[in-house]
């Protein structure tokens, strides 16, 4: 799980390190990273208007946004079958998972960056 103080340290690191790049090297650096970067609110919107994994989509994380919303088709659609029950326990599952994750958006997509900046800086 992500502690909010070893994320607040990996970045202080991270800007330290840029901070350091010759002026040149750093105005790369950030032309680099500027489109790369993910937005907290894009993710935790799509995690709650689409609880489907949308926002997993949007890290570029296709494996595990096919798996949402493969849970929660097949959870909708066995709502209108007589595995009703099966259903309800599918969506009920992938929704306390997706809270989960809506509620760490911060710190999710401030890993998520961090991580980026770190791989940009090793090139």
């Amino acid at each position: 799980m992500l502690d909010q103080q070893q994320v607040d340290a990996e970045e202080e690191q991270i800007r330290e390190w840029v901070a350091a790049l010759p002026d040149e090297q750093r105005k790369v650096f950030y032309q680099q990273l500027k489109p790369l970067l993910r937005d907290p609110d894009t993710y935790a919107t799509l995690n709650w208007c689409f609880l489907a994994g949308l926002h997993h989509f949007y890290l570029g994380l296709w494996g595990r946004g096919l798996v949402n919303l493969l849970i929660f088709i097949v959870g909708a659609a066995l709502l209108f079958t007589p595995l009703v029950l099966v259903g309800i326990a599918m969506l009920l599952f992938i929704t306390v998972i997706e809270l989960w994750a809506l509620f760490r958006a911060q710190i999710i997509i401030q890993h998520w960056n961090n991580q980026l900046m770190r791989r940009l800086l090793q090139r």
